[in-house]
């Protein structure tokens, strides 16, 4: 039997090439190719400033406090994400909200955002930061976002772990043209990966010096953040509490290596993604629809069951996919109904649409090497379990 992933990593020659050269040198971590890592990514995006983190976790930790996230603020995002993009604001002690999805793009809804803001105002509790998650790949509606929150001055974190080499109205996700800063996520599930890895890109001068003491410990060796003059040229203070959030150069020289196929992993996606879309079409189930605006890379497929139209159950359609050798998966819970966010006073029936789609959302097997047979298995062993 075929045992196929969700999703996988792609590593050639060239990336090992590049990691043995890095073992073979004198930096193995703190050295050249982290700088180059980052130059490499930001010019892909068209950002002035990049600065790669251990993975993107921390990312999104850092980037609140970079803006000052604390205890009494409020950060809003999607609830159909990893618990890592709502968990940030808990780090930095502040309260957390989400704001319902679009039933068409699984992303943050307009009207729902719209609403909340409405209300938060009329409140006197509107969020600092907001957070959209570009689920699967495929940019949020930001332009329009922005429109909506900046008024508010409200900071806007784009959540792009998905979404390395997708556009959105022809500019690179990443560019942060609309907003303050941009994560992404270098996990080996990823478009492109370091084995862990993450990244912020920000426009904002101020943000990425802050941004790069955060990363390690809080120290600076800069005369101008120092406190009194310098002592000599061993001289560092700590002038934040910061973190050992730093990324190696071995993982620097792997992402370095996989940028020059970027393009090339995003090509394939789209590929076998409309092959599916053509040969899923006469089954019960709704495929990823895909706004005019944006250029997904395609992180994930997912499907929606027709339940109606089946005889099984949702549980039962996944498990007789597994049953199969594919490791199809369900991307997301609800961030709201997890067991600890529930303790925070969030119940079922709090954002319905994250909900709806939760009950419906198969995850198919994704990936650059994933060959037309493992393709057509797939394919063939959904047709089986649903007619």
């Amino acid at each position: 039997m075929l045992k196929i992933p969700y999703g996988k990593q792609n590593i050639n020659e060239e990336d090992i090439k590049a990691v043995v050269e890095v073992l073979r040198s004198d930096w193995l971590t703190q050295g050249p190719m982290i700088e180059r890592f980052e130059k490499t990514v930001a010019e892909y995006c068209g950002a002035k400033f990049a600065v790669a983190v251990s993975n993107a976790t921390a990312a999104l930790h850092i980037a609140c406090l970079a803006v000052g996230l604390k205890s009494g603020d409020i950060l809003w995002t999607s609830p159909n994400t990893f618990v890592a993009s709502s968990n940030c604001g808990l780090y930095c002690g502040a309260s957390v909200d989400f704001v319902d999805i679009d039933p068409k793009t699984y992303n943050m809804s307009l009207q729902a955002l719209q609403e909340k803001l409405d209300l938060a105002s009329s409140m006197g509790k509107l969020p600092q930061i907001l957070i959209p998650v570009h689920f699967a790949g495929q940019a949020c509606e930001m332009e329009k976002i922005a429109n909506l929150v900046k008024p508010y001055g409200i900071t806007i974190i784009e959540d792009a772990s998905h979404a390395i080499g997708g556009e959105y109205k022809g500019k690179k996700i990443g560019s942060c043209a609309i907003s303050d800063m941009t994560v992404f996520s270098f996990h080996p599930v990823k478009i492109i990966t370091t084995g862990e890895g993450g990244m912020i890109l920000t426009n904002r001068e101020d943000l990425y010096k802050i941004l790069i003491r955060l990363r390690t410990h809080g120290i600076t060796r800069d005369p101008l953040f120092m406190d009194g003059e310098s002592h000599g040229p061993w001289y560092y203070q700590q002038v934040d509490l910061g973190f050992n959030y730093r990324i190696t150069d071995l993982q620097a020289a792997l992402g370095v290596s996989q940028m020059k196929r970027l393009d090339e992993f995003i090509q394939r996606r789209h590929w076998l993604a409309q092959r599916y879309n053509n040969l899923l079409q006469d089954l019960p189930l709704t495929t990823p629809w895909q706004h005019p605006d944006t250029y997904s890379a395609y992180h994930l497929y997912v499907i929606k069951l027709k339940l109606e139209e089946l005889s099984k159950t949702h549980k039962t359609v996944f498990e007789e996919i597994r049953s199969a050798g594919i490791n199809a998966n369900l991307h997301y819970i609800p961030v709201h109904t997890q067991p600890y966010y529930k303790k925070l006073g969030f119940k079922i029936g709090d954002f319905p649409e994250a909900e709806k789609y939760y009950r419906q959302a198969i995850s198919l097997p994704l990936y650059y090497s994933l060959s037309e047979q493992e393709q057509d298995y797939v394919i063939q062993v959904l047709k089986e379990v649903l007619q």
